[in-house]
C-alpha cells in the first residue's frame, strides 16, 4: 500500500514554497520545547528541493533549535511545577524525563551533545538541563555542537545526493516508510 509515497510528494511541495525557511525556523524552535516531530522530516526534503541553499537552511534549523533549547532550559529552570511537569505529562513524557535525569547523573554535560545529535528528544533534555541547574554557557556550546554537527549532516547529505537521491528515495520511499513503522513496533514490543 502506498501512503509514504503521497506524503513524500507534499513534503517536496512543501519544501518548496517561499516561506520554507521560515516554517523550518518555527518547527525547529518548537521541537526543542514541546513539538514531537524530529526537524529533519521538513530539512530533508528542503534540502533536496534546494540544493544550493542546503546550508542555509541547516544553518537556520541550528539557531532556532538552540534558541529553542534557552527557552527549554529556562522552562526546566523557572517554571518545572507550573509549566513543565502539566506539559510533560500531557505528551506521556515522564518516563522520558525521568529516564534524562539519571542519564544526566551519571554522563552530565555529554548527555546533552548525545540527544542533540541523535534522535533522542532533545526537548526532554534541555527542559532537565534547567531543571538541573547545568551551567548555562555550556549548555548552550555543547547543544550548538551537537546540534549543528546534525543538521549539517542531514543537509550535507542531501546535498551530495541531490536529484540522483531525490528520484532513488521516492521509489523506495513506501518500503523505507513500511521498514521504520515495523522497527518501531518490533522496539516497542521488545522494550515493554
Amino acid at each position: 500500500m502506498k501512503i509514504f509515497t503521497p506524503l513524500y510528494d507534499w513534503a517536496m511541495r512543501v519544501a518548496r514554497h517561499k516561506f520554507a525557511a521560515y516554517y523550518l525556523g518555527i518547527m525547529s524552535f518548537a521541537e526543542s520545547v514541546f513539538f514531537p516531530v524530529p526537524v529533519d522530516v521538513m530539512l530533508a526534503p528542503m534540502a533536496l528541493a534546494k540544493p544550493h541553499r542546503a546550508w542555509y537552511y541547516a544553518l537556520n534549523a541550528t539557531a532556532f533549535s538552540v534558541l529553542g533549547g534557552a527557552v527549554g532550559y529556562y522552562l526546566g529552570y523557572a517554571m518545572y511545577d507550573s509549566v513543565v511537569v502539566p506539559l510533560i505529562e500531557s505528551v506521556g513524557y515522564q518516563s522520558k524525563l525521568e529516564t534524562a535525569h539519571s542519564w544526566f547523573s551519571e554522563y552530565g554535560i555529554w548527555v546533552i551533545f548525545i540527544a542533540s545529535f541523535t534522535p533522542i528528544p532533545y526537548k526532554v533534555f534541555t527542559i532537565t538541563a534547567g531543571t538541573m541547574g547545568m551551567l548555562f554557557l555550556p549548555f548552550m556550546l555543547v547543544s550548538l555542537v551537537g546540534r549543528g554537527l546534525r543538521f549539517f549532516l542531514v543537509a550535507g547529505l542531501m546535498k551530495w545526493g541531490g536529484s540522483d537521491m531525490e528520484s532513488k528515495l521516492r521509489r523506495w520511499i513506501d518500503a523505507l516508510g513500511w521498514a521504520v513503522i515495523a522497527i518501531i513496533v518490533i522496539l516497542l514490543l521488545v522494550f515493554k
